[in-house]
Order: structure tokens, then C-alpha cells, then sequence
């Protein structure tokens, strides 16, 4: 059994009856007292964060995960078909797994699941993800200096806010955690 000697970013814990990543740990010996270990935790299945000490030298239960590649092929009722790269077999996936960014994936992007032998742990999708402007009003040239922004629909079909200056087929980067625009992408 491992303690928190054996504590690094993106370890898998089992915690209070779930599956928690270690986001950032921090070991404290202070003047007085024992020395313990500061931690900011997610939550893999539900993304909530929670910060927790634990004492120096406290056994912890790590879960053995294995990380593969798959790629979204389509949207199937309330779950997500992929395909494993390697042996291409298909599986669905809940959609609650992917989160908020679902939203903002499209059809052939690739994506990480983590396993706990054969159960989904979690499924990582890229930070960014490039989408191109369905509609939008009207951008005018020049209009960049007042920060006011406008809806724009996105292939996905969701609707994120950008600035003024971008019109329909235009290619943006989308931040997939947030859901916010971050730049035009430079054809």
C-alpha cells in the first residue's frame, strides 16, 4: 500500500468511497508539530474540486488506471460511440463522462479514456478544440479595440460569445473547459 510519500500530479486515489486525480500537492513541516501534506483533489467522476491534508506517512489506496487513445466517431441517443486507434473496436460511452465539453468535440477528435480494468473511469478531452462559425451577425473591420462581444453558432451547434470582428467561416479556438473563444485560427 502506497503513503504520501508516493503523492504526483494526475495520481488516481481512492478517497472517501471515489475516485479523486491529484491536481497539485504540497509537503509542509512546520516549526511545531508533525509534518503533513497539503492537496487540491478532483473529483474524476463528478469534477469537483476539494482541497484536503493528509497526515505525512498516511497510507493512501492508489488506483492502477490504464490511459487509451480513442476517437469520437458520432453521437449515438444519450451516449457517445468511440473507437479504439489500435484494435479499432467501438464502444459507447455515457455522456456525462465527457462533461461539459462535449459540447465542444466534433466527429474524429481524439480522446483519452482512463480504465479501471474494464470500468470507464474518466474520459480527458483536449483543452482546445477548433470549430468553424456557422452563424453570426455581421463582423466589422476594425472593430477590436472595445472588447464588446456577440453569440456565434458553432458546427457543434452550441453558442459561445466572440468578439465582433469575426464572421461566418471563420475557424475559432475554443477553450472545450471553460467554453469561452480564445482566437481566430489563421488559415
Amino acid at each position: 500500500m502506497a503513503d504520501t510519500s508516493d503523492f504526483r500530479n494526475g495520481l488516481i486515489i481512492k478517497f472517501k468511497n471515489d475516485l479523486y486525480s491529484i491536481i497539485e500537492f504540497q509537503h509542509v513541516k512546520p516549526g511545531k508539530g508533525g509534518a503533513f501534506v497539503r492537496t487540491t483533489l478532483k473529483n474524476v467522476r463528478t469534477g469537483r474540486v476539494l482541497d484536503n491534508t493528509f497526515r505525512a506517512g498516511e497510507k493512501i489506496d492508489v488506483v492502477k488506471v490504464e490511459r487509451k487513445k480513442y476517437q469520437y466517431l458520432y453521437k449515438e441517443a444519450d451516449s457517445l460511440v468511440c473507437m479504439d486507434n489500435e484494435t479499432f473496436e467501438q464502444i459507447n460511452i455515457p455522456v456525462e463522462l465527457f462533461g461539459e465539453g462535449v459540447n465542444f468535440i466534433k466527429e474524429s477528435a481524439e480522446v483519452d479514456i482512463l480504465f479501471n480494468g474494464q470500468e470507464i473511469v474518466y474520459v480527458e478531452i483536449p483543452v482546445f478544440s477548433e470549430l468553424k462559425v456557422v452563424e453570426t451577425e455581421p463582423g466589422f473591420r476594425g472593430n477590436t479595440a472595445t472588447g464588446a462581444v456577440k453569440p456565434a453558432k458553432l458546427e457543434t451547434g452550441v453558442t459561445v460569445n466572440v468578439p465582433l470582428f469575426i464572421d461566418v467561416d471563420d475557424v475559432l479556438k475554443v477553450d472545450t473547459r471553460t467554453g469561452e473563444y480564445v482566437e481566430r485560427v489563421k488559415s
